[in-house]
């Protein structure tokens, strides 16, 4: 009543800041500017967390990474979705199967504004799942055993992520999904308190999400420009998918020079796609450049081989794999296969562009 709960949600958000100041954070114009953008995306994204779609009895699907905001090297092939639930409920899930080759749905507990972690606590796929002529499915999901399509819950489960991944999104079209709790109490209307409660989390995620990767970003800055698998339960414990496996590294470039990639053999898989992120773990903005590839859309030597070039400009036809740095010098990058059959070594070189 007296103001000081937005009073100190302002203090709090304003010492975020200080996350974009850490001394292993680029000192520079360009970088500091898109920190403080991202921060600005954080906000967004932890106010439709924490408020807009923060009550697991009333839960509906929304986005927390997307075209312009995004989270810990966001897939620019997937089309990503959360929720809230809890493990004191019970939930049903309908869905129309649509296109997509690949969809993950899984149950997870904590996030990075309080455990700093999105411990896995269920999975479930398309190809788990009996899906009727129609396309149409339905899924129960608990923290006890249901018959026929189930998605695990424990009692700690707090968040859903659901992961759709396209091979060309002009192509295929996303399955769409519909949640609803079984087992509600109380009103969908406005608590005081609880909003109380929500406000003041808010600023824990935009500060924790900020620290995580920054943290990861200290971690790859041990082997810059090179591409070397990630520890895989770091992943995991991040929200990663447990059929994914990740290479996570940080690029760096100056003005004349370029990253080279190469894959003597890929390996059989689902598929795989190559990244470029800035170093706030945001992927480039894939509306406007060219900073992904994947299994799909590269090109590749008769050998079978691949060859990937990151350059500041389109080096011309003998590199089909350009990857724009959309006017970055620094940054993270990804490599990413799903239910891969083994995980061959990446070679990484940096060259003079003129030399190319």
């Amino acid at each position: 009543m007296d103001g000081s709960l937005w009073a100190d949600f302002c203090d709090s958000l304003k010492a975020t800041g200080e996350q974009v100041l850490r001394e292993s954070a680029p000192a520079n114009v360009f970088d500091r500017a898109e920190g403080y953008r991202y921060l600005t995306r954080l906000l967004r994204l932890s106010l439709e967390k924490n408020i807009e779609f923060g009550d697991p009895r009333f839960p509906e699907f929304y986005s927390l990474s997307h075209a312009t905001a995004k989270i810990g090297n966001d897939n620019p092939d997937n089309f990503y979705q959360n929720c809230a639930i809890s493990g004191r409920y019970d939930y049903r899930i309908r869905g129309q199967r649509g296109s997509v080759p690949y969809l993950s749905i899984e149950t997870k507990a904590g996030s990075y504004g309080s455990t700093g972690t999105m411990a896995p606590t269920g999975h479930v796929e398309l190809e788990d799942l009996d899906i009727l002529d129609d396309g149409s499915f339905e899924i129960l999901v608990s923290a006890t055993p249901q018959s026929g399509n189930w998605l695990p819950m424990q009692p700690e489960s707090d968040n859903m992520l659901v992961r759709q991944t396209f091979q060309n999104r002009s192509q295929e079209s996303a399955a769409q999904l519909t949640i609803e709790c079984l087992n509600p109490d109380g009103e969908a209307q406005l608590d005081p308190v609880e909003f109380a409660e929500q406000l003041g989390r808010v600023n824990g995620f935009i500060n924790g999400t900020a620290g995580l990767f920054i943290d990861w970003m200290d971690i790859f800055s041990k082997h810059i420009n090179q591409l070397p698998p990630n520890d895989q339960q770091m992943c995991l414990t991040a929200g990663g998918d447990p059929s994914i496996y990740y290479h996570n590294s940080y690029w760096k470039l100056a003005a004349d020079e370029a990253l080279l990639i190469e894959i003597a053999e890929l390996p059989e898989c689902r598929s795989w796609n190559f990244q470029l992120s800035n170093f706030w773990l945001e992927s480039l903005d894939y509306r406007y450049h060219r900073i992904h590839v994947n299994k799909h859309t590269a090109r590749y030597a008769e050998d079978g081989s691949l060859q990937i070039l990151v350059a500041h400009s389109d080096p011309g036809q003998n590199y089909p794999n350009w990857i724009s740095t959309a006017g970055h010098n620094q940054g993270s990058m990804l490599l990413r296969y799903i239910e891969a059959s083994s995980f061959p070594p990446v070679k990484t070189r940096v060259v003079k562009f003129g030399d190319l």
